[in-house]
This record gives structure tokens, sequence and C-alpha cells, in this order.
């Protein structure tokens, strides 16, 4: 069933019902609205149509413009504003009216598409004279994939493309991103915002790189709102989409084209408004668009409009003398309630008449909106205009408590800013739209520009600017906890806004007249929202820029602890393990050291922790671990102690002490319930994940291998539930190396599809290239190993550079057997003696066992007769497996030694050696490792 206004279409049954009651219509005419109504907002062609509904018949188009009629007709198009087929001239016809599907898999798709991405605005109930606008714009970007909405300021060129992302939100699965550039001021930032609100993370300074990334290969839609103040920055990100993802389609709108390869320049025209006419009548004026939006927005400011021809003609005039242009109007239509329709009309008159400034030769209509500003200012009493000018400081929306936290004076006590903005609302110079439970309000672009213009003192714009400053700090230090949690674009969307000025307060604290000792609390408390939102270029800049800005006073102080901590963790991320990013990580913690307390030291430890771990310094990530433990065991915190234990558990993993270390994971994982704190704002990952992750590992190494994969599918499961990318990747990233231990290789590949979907969309970069590390790992197993060596040799080379150490020996010993497969000898035994430096070096000892039975293997083949060398570095595996508590990796030394004695003819001493293991297994007796044990028994018997 497909639903429709007051209609529902039965298509199976023939039937079409009108609120329940048949409709009398045509077969002919059924066919044609069942065609159109099951491809909406699609253009169907009069030859598609006509084969269609006469498929055996040759017919003239006279007939199918016949039925079409008798449909439009029995449906009422076009009367009381009803629209359901357009024609476009010369392509065919279109179904235009919003429709629900049930009955079906297709109504479970259209909710899908409704609810896929939240940050679309709603479209208006009733769009007034755009329809065909939207119709069109819908048709020229499906064809042409880059259309640029062009008109003046208040034409209502958002409106359009709001509703055009509404009409093709089905034709591309529900992939519509609506992007908000007006809150911006810095054109840097354009293609950072366009990621963020598309729930990407860039982890570079390159966004735009990133953000082509993520939209290759995928159909998607991307709408740019307000470009004309960055349009320079918004013209090379639309070329750039535009000319690499051949699946993007761009509705872009500005006050003037972009003036890019590939742009459609869509003009948007003022509404048609009624002619000068002495003969002029009611019926005809209400027949234009202008006269409609008239009327429907004075009804809607509590004005009753009756209109009778005089009345009609004094309406034409005022929406004439607008040309048209629907904000003009609205504001105009808004008066009619405090002043009637002819003293409008008359205020209009004679004050746009004064002020419209210019050459003589100039179009008046081209300064309409700046007039209607200037009449609209003056129709509000004094208290209403320093209001207005005073909410000029914000960018974009803000809440009801921000105007009064800001707007608030000796002068201006809240009563009276309740009641001025309340009618700001009423007047239309402030819009307002309901953000769940609460309200939003924004001042209209050109209403903003036009009140930045007005003269105020300098000690007043000083002191606006820093209660703007003041109210944005307290913001962040009461929300700033939540920023974690906010992984999707719709959860980022009530917070953005305020984001927007938390960057216009921080540029006016570091600009020339601002006030940077406020701009360094500022920037303290945005760092760990801007590490949260993984917005890390921008969170570096703000803190590099305030700790320049600390004097004696701040310097050594709380604030430069954590400037210098969150300074330290982006360019860990961005630059990797550059020097910079351990001078400040090693500042912060001195500072932390000196001054702090408990818990700033573990905030600091931990991220200390992680750099060491990603650069390979193994040894000094356990004794900052063992740092992180003493410290979480004086605070008794559940959340510090998670966080000590899950680094404490890896480290010692890495390091090969497997009973410790489970036994530390397994108490991070019994600290208690998630509280509202967690990890996250220390390290940007759930601790808790982190150690069911590495336990799962652990268990593996221990010899319980079935459940080693319950735990490592579980942790996967939970950091689903999350809905934090970062901790998702992380738990994805371990449970594929469990699947590989255990030879579950389409379960790994499967995992390891679901880690390059997540860290794609989310810029992770380091887990991309894991990911592909995992592949060749995994055709090299699988027989392909000239492919999988070509792959982890550049894998390896990606890691090496960023540096990105965690898994690099992992990987090594992949690329060995690789080599050996390939009989790449001579490279494979350079390799493993250089990684077993490295990791004797380095300390991730837990690898050595593996490592010693790759460099046996590799010299029973290079060097012929040297079995008892080969039986000596088996030995030495074996003996280190047993030391570490490494039953997995003993499994594989004994397998091996016990094949070189069964070549030996040493049956009995091989069975000796193996069997007693082999028994000492009670479970996974269906992976790799034990299948392949029992075949070799059996041989040796």
């Amino acid at each position: 069933m497909i639903s429709f206004g007051p209609f529902t279409l039965v298509a199976n049954e023939r039937l079409l019902l009108r609120q329940g009651a048949p409709v009398d219509l045509g077969a002919r005419a059924f066919d044609i609205l069942t065609i159109l109504a099951a491809r909406p907002n699609e253009v169907v062609s009069k030859k598609d149509l006509l084969a269609h509904v006469w498929p055996d018949v040759t017919v003239e188009e006279g007939s199918l413009r016949f039925h079409m009629a008798n449909l439009r007709k029995a449906l009422g198009d076009g009367k009381e504003g009803a629209r359901y087929i357009a024609t476009l001239a010369g392509r065919g016809y279109c179904f235009v009216a919003p429709i629900s599907r049930s009955g079906s898999r297709n109504d479970v798709h259209s909710e899908v598409a409704a609810s896929y991405h939240a940050n679309l605005p709603s479209r208006l109930i009733r769009m007034v004279g755009r329809v065909d606008d939207a119709i069109a714009l819908s048709t020229q970007l499906i064809a042409t994939r880059f259309v640029t909405i062009v008109g003046t300021g208040g034409v209502g060129k958002t409106t359009v493309a709001v509703a055009v992302g509404h009409d093709l939100i089905e034709m591309f699965a529900g992939a519509v991103h609506f992007v908000d550039l007006g809150a911006l001021g810095d054109p840097s930032l354009v293609a950072t915002t366009v990621a963020s609100t598309l729930g990407l993370s860039p982890q570079s300074d390159d966004a735009i790189s990133e953000l082509i990334a993520y939209l290759a290969g995928r159909r998607t839609f991307v709408i740019l709102d307000t470009c004309e103040h960055v349009i320079d920055a918004a013209a090379v990100l639309a070329t750039r989409i535009f000319a690499d993802t051949p699946q993007t389609h761009i509705l872009t709108t500005s006050r003037e084209p972009l003036l890019v390869e590939g742009e459609n320049v869509y003009k948007l025209a003022p509404l048609a408004y009624p002619p000068d006419d002495p003969e002029l009548t009611a019926s005809v004026a209400q027949g234009f668009p202008a006269s409609q939006l008239f009327v429907e927005r004075a009804a809607a400011s509590g004005a009753r409009l009756d209109l009778d021809d005089a009345d009609a003609k004094v309406v034409a005039k005022i929406c004439r003398k607008l040309d048209g242009m629907p904000l003009a109007i609205e504001l105009a239509a808004g008066r009619v309630a405090s002043y009637g329709l002819h003293k409008t009309a008359a205020l209009l008159d004679e004050r746009l008449t004064l002020l419209w400034p210019g050459q003589r030769t100039a179009p008046p209509r081209q300064k309409t909106l700046q007039a209607t500003l200037d009449w609209s200012f003056g129709l509000l009493s004094e208290f209403e205009r320093l209001v207005l000018r005073r909410l000029a400081v914000f960018v974009g929306h803000f809440s009801i408590e921000a105007a009064l936290a800001i707007v608030t004076s000796p002068t201006a006590d809240e009563t009276l800013v309740f009641g001025a903005i309340d009618s700001l609302v009423a007047k239309s110079m402030i819009a307002a739209r309901p953000a769940g439970a609460t309200m939003r309000y924004r001042l209209l672009d050109t209403t903003r520009a036009y009140a930045l213009q007005l003269d105020v003192h300098d000690a007043e714009l000083t002191e606006l600017a820093a209660r703007h400053v003041t109210y944005y700090l307290r913001w962040l230090e009461e929300t700033g906890t939540e920023w974690p949690t906010l992984s999707s674009a719709a959860q980022r969307a009530l917070h953005l806004a305020g984001i927007a000025n938390v960057r216009a307060a921080l540029e006016w604290c570091f600009g020339p007249n601002g006030n940077t000792q406020l701009g360094i609390r500022l920037a303290t408390a945005a760092a760990p929202v801007f590490l949260s939102m993984s917005l890390l270029t921008e969170c570096h800049r703000w803190a590099a820029q305030a700790i320049l800005a600390l004097d004696n006073s701040t310097h050594g102080g709380p604030d430069e602890m954590r400037l210098q901590a969150a300074s330290g963790v982006s360019l860990m991320f961005t630059r990797g393990g550059q020097d910079a990013a351990r001078a400040a990580l090693n500042r912060s913690f001195a500072i932390a050291e000196e001054r702090g307390n408990a818990l700033d030291q573990l905030q600091v430890l931990g991220p200390l922790q992680m750099f060491h771990l990603r650069t390979g310094g193994f040894r000094t990530a356990l004794r900052y671990a063992e740092r992180c433990s003493v410290i979480a065991g004086a605070i008794k915190d559940s959340v510090s102690t998670t966080l000590a234990h899950s680094l404490m558990g890896i480290s010692l993993h890495l390091n090969g002490e497997h009973g410790r270390a489970r036994t530390a994971l397994e108490e991070a994982l019994r600290c208690g319930p998630r509280s509202d704190r967690t990890t996250t704002n220390y390290l940007g990952f759930d601790g808790r994940i982190l150690a069911d992750a590495i336990l799962a590992r652990t268990l593996w190494l221990q010899g319980y291998p079935d459940r080693a994969v319950e735990r490592a599918l579980l942790t996967v499961k939970d950091a689903e539930t999350l809905d934090h990318p970062l901790t998702l990747s992380i738990a994805l990233v371990w449970a594929v190396s469990v699947l590989v231990w255990v030879g579950d290789f389409d379960r790994a590949e499967e995992h390891i599809d679901r880690l390059f979907s997540c860290a794609e969309l989310h810029s992770l970069r380091p887990y991309l290239t894991v990911g592909r590390g995992f592949q060749g790992e995994l055709a090299i197993r699988r027989g392909d190993a000239e492919s999988g060596v070509r792959s982890l040799q550049r894998v390896l080379q990606d890691l090496h550079a960023a540096p990105y150490e965690l898994l690099t020996t992992p990987l090594s010993i992949a690329l060995v057997q690789g080599f050996a497969a390939t009989g790449r000898f001579a490279e494979a035994l350079a390799l493993v003696n250089g990684t077993i430096r490295s990791v004797e070096a380095n300390g991730d000892l837990c690898y050595m066992p593996e490592l010693l039975r790759g460099k046996a293997n590799l010299v029973r083949v290079t060097k012929p007769g040297a079995d008892d060398e080969a039986e000596l570095y088996l030995r030495r595996s074996l003996e280190m497996s047993r030391g570490h508590g490494a039953r997995g990796w003993e499994l594989r030394a004994a397998m091996d030694l016990a094949t070189l004695l069964g070549a030996r003819s040493q049956y009995e001493s091989a069975r000796a050696l193996l069997q007693p293991l082999f028994e000492r297994f009670a479970e996974g007796l269906d992976t790799a490792d034990l299948k392949s044990a029992a075949r070799l028994l059996a041989t040796l018997r």
C-alpha cells in the first residue's frame, strides 16, 4: 500500500481510497498513478508511460494527456494547495507528494531513510511557491550531480535545499547530509566541519583527502548550505568532491556562484507577485505565491485577513514593493497583527522609499532586503534594539539560557529580556526551532550582519565578548563529560552550535582586543571536547596558542598541565611519535607530579603509556602502567582502577607475563559497572573493552582457544553497543588476531571488513593500515603468498613511518612466513633476526617464542645438516613459552620439534614431547593447531 495526502493506493487490488472511500478512477488513469507513485520524485518520460500503460497498442500522446487530466481531476491536484503530479516540459511527469508505504519491506526502507540522518532539518509543512523549483532542482541534480542555488539573502535558498534533500532521501537510501556552514567564521574549518557532520573524525591536517576517501564508492547526497562567506574554501572542497567521487551529488547554496568546474547554477527567483492592475480581484491575487505567503504569515502572527478586492490590492502592492522576497514578505506580514494591513503598507512605503541607498540608476529591488531590515529595526523599541545587538554576538543557534547570561545586565533584567526575545521572535527578527524538549534560537545571517554594523561603544563590545566567553567556558565545564559519548552526527547536532561559539570566543580571546587569560581557560576547557570529537588539528592549534600566552602566574600550573597533555595527544595522533608529542606529554606529567593531584597524574600517565606503546617503547610503557597502578590504588576510584588495570594488562601481556596479565585484566573487568565518567576522557577509548580484548588473546596463549574466541566476539558485540568508533576498532583488531591464531580465516576476514568500514568512516588511519596487514597475512595463510608479501611490505613501511609499532612484530612474523613460502629465505632470515633484536630492545617479548620457532624452521631449510641448531632454537622457544605460560606458542614449538625428531626416527621421544601437552588442552580440538597436532601424533604412532 502507498499512502499520500488523504489517499491510499492498493495496487494489487487496483483500489484507490480517499479517506477510506473508493475513488472512481479509469483503468488507464489507475495504471498511470501506479507507475508514478511507485517512482516518487523521479521523472517518468511520456515514452515510458505509454509503453507501460499501452504495452500492445500504439497511441498518441493526446491519449496520455487525456487520462492524465482525468487522474488529476480525481485527485484534486492543484486545489487548495494540494500537489501530486508535476509536468516537466519536454521530459515527462513526476509524482511529488510525500508518500509512505506499508505492508512490505519498502516501509522499513522508508523508515530507515527518514531517520538515517537527523541533521537534515525538517521541511516546511507547506512550502509556498517553491514546489516546481524543488522538482526542477531534483531533476537537474540527478542529471548533473553538482548544482548551486544562487540568490540574494532571504530568497529561500535553504528552504528549497532542505526540500530537495527530503525529496531525494529515499533515492540515496538515507545518505543525505546537510552541512550548515553559516556558523563558520574560519574558512580553513570547512572540510573539517563537513567531515564531522558526516560522522567522520579526521586524523590529519588534510581533512579533504580523508573526506574524499570516505565518499569514494558511496552513493551520497551532500548539501553545503550558506557558502558565500567561506566561498573559496567551499569551492575547493566541492570541486574535489565532484571530481574524485563520481557517486556523490552536491547541492550548495550561496549568494554568488562558486565558479568552478562541473557547477550548474540554479538562480532562485523571488516569488511571483500580482501585477499592478486596477482590476485585480482577491481570487486572482491569491493565486500568486507571494500573496499566499503574506496572508499565511500574517495569519500565523495573529492577524485575521479576510481579503476583499480592496485589501487584495494592498497585499499585492506590498509584495511588489518587496520584490517578492520571502524574508521581506514574512517580516512585513508579521507587522500586520500590530499595525493593521493598511498602516503596515504605509509604513513600509515610507521607510523603504527613504532608506533605499545607491545610485539613481540602480534598480531599487537590489537593496530591498537591506531596506526591509532597516524598516524592521526601526519598528523595534529601544530595548528590543539593545537586545538584538547583544544577541548578534552569537554564531549560529543559541539557547534561552545563553541569551539571558549574555544579554542580562543591571539595566536589563531577566523579565525584560524574556519579553524582548519573545517579541523579536514574533517579529521574525529571531528564528526559533524546537530541539528536543527545548527551543533553539538564531539570528538569520542577514539580520546578524545588519546588527553587527550598528554603532556600539567599544567598552560595551568588550563586555559582551567577555560575557560570551564566560558563558561558553561554563558550558564546556558543565557538558564536557558528555562529548566522548557523542559519536554520531545526530547526537552532535545539538552541540555543534556551541562549538561554533567556542571557536568564535577563542578567536576573540587571542585577537588584538581580546582577553588572553580568559582564552587560556577556555582553550583548557575546550581541549577535551576537541579530543573527544577527534578535532585533533584544531585542538593542537588552540592548545599551542594558549601555551604561548601563559605568563608567570599561569606557567607550570594546572592549565598548562592540561594544555600540554592535549597538545601531546593531538600531535601523537596527527603526526605520529614525534619529539614534540613526547616533550608535551613529559612536560604535562612533570607539572602533574609537582603540583597536580593523583587524578591529574593518572590522566597524563594514560596518554604517556599509549604513546610508548604506539611508538614501540614497550618496557617504558610498562613502567608507566606500573605507576598508574600505584596511583589508582591510592585513589580507589572505579574508573581509575579500570584504567590502571587495563593499561597494566596490555603491558604485561606484551611483555610475556600472561599470568599476571590475566589477573590484571580480570580485575579491570571486576571494577563495577560503567559510570558516566569513562576512560574515553583520558585515552579516547573505553578501558574495559581494551581489557576484554587483551584478555581474549591471553586466554588463547594460555591454552583456552574456545574461550578466547568467545571472549573476542563478545567484546566486539559490547563495543558495538557503545557506539564509539575508536573503541570498536580496537576490539575488532584484537579479535582478528585471535581468529587468525585459531585458524578461523573466514570469520577473521569478516571482522577485517567490519574494521575497514568502521575505521574508514571515522578516518582511523592506523587501523586501516593494520587491517590491510591482516589481509596480507590471510593471503599468505591461504596460499597466495606473493600478494600477501607485497601487501605486508607496504603495510610495515607505513606503520614504521607513522610510527605505529603496536602490531608490527606479529605482522613481521607473517611476512617472514611469506618470504619463506616464496623461496626468499635470505630475506626471511634477515627479517627474523632483525625482529628478534627489536623485540629484545623494545620489550614486546610475548612474540619471542614464535620468532625463535620461525628462525628454527628457516635454519632447517637454508642450512643442510643444521638440525641441531634448529633444535636448539626450538627448545629455547619451548622453554620461553613455558616461562611465559604461553601454551599456544608451546604447542606450535612442540609440533615442530616433534616433526624434527620424527625425521630422525626418534618417534618415542617425539610422542613423549607432544602427547602430554596435547592432552592438557581441554577445549579447542577443532582449531587449526590442535587438529594439526592430532594428525602429527597419528603419524608418530
